[in-house]
């Protein structure tokens, strides 16, 4: 069960190298992500797996968005909040987002979209809740061997690793949804950064494998299994067709 996995995202392991952000690279897709978007002014955007809140005050310090988290964590979001308790963050989940539709000008899913239950709901929440030509940002890994995907899967973790998909599949799942393809890139190296960062923090990627016993994962199947994958990490910008669709 999904509910018996753990929960790297939640634990301090990641959170050493990475700091808030929990993702490799930290902001800088997230800039690039408005930067490609050009969001006016005040625009209202979502965060979906807003974690404890990075993005979301970035959003809005640096760049003076209406921005909003959400994310079905509650320890991420107390420690958001603590942080900074003006951030609007909320509990909640990406597959039943408490948006009305066609309310959001963009849309930001980093690292977030690999950890859903349901991806393609997730995705038709976010279709519904966007306005029409309203952005999809969404950094994230991807597996660039699909017939490696199986050993990820087994894994007992819950991580974008576990739920990593091929590139082909979540440009279908989005075109389906009726959401329009701008830009796929590739940005790997950072995730190969990320992975000199932790062997830099932990000694070595099975220090860190065995610093999470608890989770049970043994290490030499994940790094067989990640390596299998030949995983990858990617920006993808997505639009709403600017028709409204029949729920607006």
């Amino acid at each position: 069960m999904k509910n018996d996995l753990f929960k790297l995202y939640e634990s301090d392991l990641l959170r050493q190298t990475t700091g808030a952000t929990l993702r490799p690279g930290g902001f800088s897709l997230t800039d690039l992500g408005v930067e490609s978007c050009d969001f006016l002014p005040d625009a209202r955007v979502l965060d979906v797996g807003c974690g404890s809140g990075a993005t979301v005050e970035r959003l809005v310090d640096l760049y003076h968005l209406q921005a909003i988290g959400i994310d079905p964590s509650e320890r991420l979001l107390k420690s958001g909040k603590k942080r900074n308790p003006s951030l609007n963050l909320i509990r909640g989940l990406g597959e039943d987002l408490p948006f009305p539709a066609n309310s959001m000008d963009g849309v930001f899913a980093e690292c977030a979209l690999s950890v859903m239950i349901d991806p393609d709901k997730t995705l038709k929440e976010i279709f519904r809740v966007l306005k029409p030509g309203g952005w999809l940002i969404i950094n994230d890994v991807y597996a660039r061997n699909p017939d490696g995907l199986k050993p990820l899967q087994e894994l007992n973790l819950d991580s974008c690793l576990r739920s990593a998909l091929p590139k082909q599949q979540l440009v279908d799942q989005l075109i389906r949804q009726g959401f329009n393809l701008v830009d796929w890139s590739d940005h790997t190296n950072l995730l190969t950064q990320l992975t000199v960062d932790l062997i830099m923090t932990h000694g070595s990627m099975t220090e860190f494998w065995l610093k999470s016993s608890s989770c049970s994962v043994d290490p030499i199947l994940a790094k067989a299994a990640i390596k299998q994958a030949r995983m990858g990490y990617f920006q993808l910008i997505a639009q709403k067709n600017l028709v409204v669709d029949r729920e607006g």
